[in-house]
């Protein structure tokens, strides 16, 4: 039944390997979109500096306004989309490196330094391999120690806590003991209670996508670390179980309750409606 595991595992996948993939035309795209043009260094900007504009009736916004003439700089937020959606978490990691070698900068910083609020965060977010990132979300989560104070629980973080206690106790050599004691001694009750009643993997991480834009204000991180996390996957099957539990699709929620560049990169994260 492994063939059967393995259809049903791409089947859940939204996120899929480019084909065809070279990693070093999608570095020198990110690099475009980040650095803008720079006026004073590309070999445009000289010509530009020693061409004579006839009138000020010919020349461009930007001269009127005191820039150099006619050569737009910014970031190109849709092609960073466009590349880094579009491409699995290995294939970015491969971007990443020759990022790195042709311009001598690492890929993240420049993304941190060039974007903002939370298109920043979704973006950062699908540069970490996947290790690193559960690593960073587990260890940002444990800096406020236990959550009996809020007495909100984590249908996700309960969800995961259950596998990792079940996995611990079928170790065929004795139980992992330490993951036993980390869970049962950091997390309150009411989670606990919930550990025990999870039963339905995509069934949970539906409701937390959904907990997470419902009412006023949207849970921001829980929204980015679920798509992003479960993107290479399962997030097909998540998104079936979220418009029969719901009666709306996953898209569609995500349009009503983002906008912009954050929302166009979930979008694409997404995939088409079920």
């Amino acid at each position: 039944m492994a063939w059967w595991k393995a259809w049903v595992e791409q089947e859940g996948v939204t996120v899929k390997s480019s084909s065809h993939f070279n990693p070093d035309p999608d570095a020198e795209t990110l690099y475009t979109a980040m650095k803008g043009i720079d006026v004073m260094s590309s070999p445009l900007s000289h010509q530009a500096a020693a061409f004579t504009f006839p009138s000020p009736a010919l020349t461009c916004p930007w001269v009127q306004q005191g820039h150099s003439p006619c050569i737009p700089a910014g970031t190109n937020e849709q092609a960073i989309i466009d590349v880094l959606t579009r491409r699995s978490n290995a294939q970015r990691q491969q971007i990443a490196k020759s990022f790195k070698a042709q311009f001598g900068k690492d890929l993240t910083e420049t993304l941190k330094s060039e974007l903002s609020g939370k298109f920043e965060r979704l973006i950062v977010a699908l540069m970490y391999p996947p290790y690193r990132y559960e690593a960073k979300e587990l260890h940002d989560a444990m800096k406020g120690s236990r959550d009996d104070v809020s007495g909100f629980v984590d249908p996700g973080l309960a969800l995961q806590d259950a596998q990792d206690l079940h996995a611990a106790g079928e170790k065929i050599r004795g139980t992992d003991e330490m993951k036993f004691i980390t869970i049962l001694c950091t997390r309150s009750a009411t989670h606990l209670l919930r550990v025990k009643c999870t039963r339905n993997l995509h069934s949970y991480f539906a409701e937390r996508l959904y907990y997470a834009m419902k009412g006023a204000g949207t849970r921001d991180g829980t929204l980015i670390r679920n798509i992003v996390s479960r993107s290479e996957i399962d997030l097909n099957l998540i998104k079936c179980h979220f418009k029969k539990m719901y009666d709306k699709t996953l898209s569609s929620m995500i349009m009503e309750d983002t906008s912009g560049d954050y929302k166009n990169a979930l979008l694409n994260l997404v995939g088409s409606d079920p």
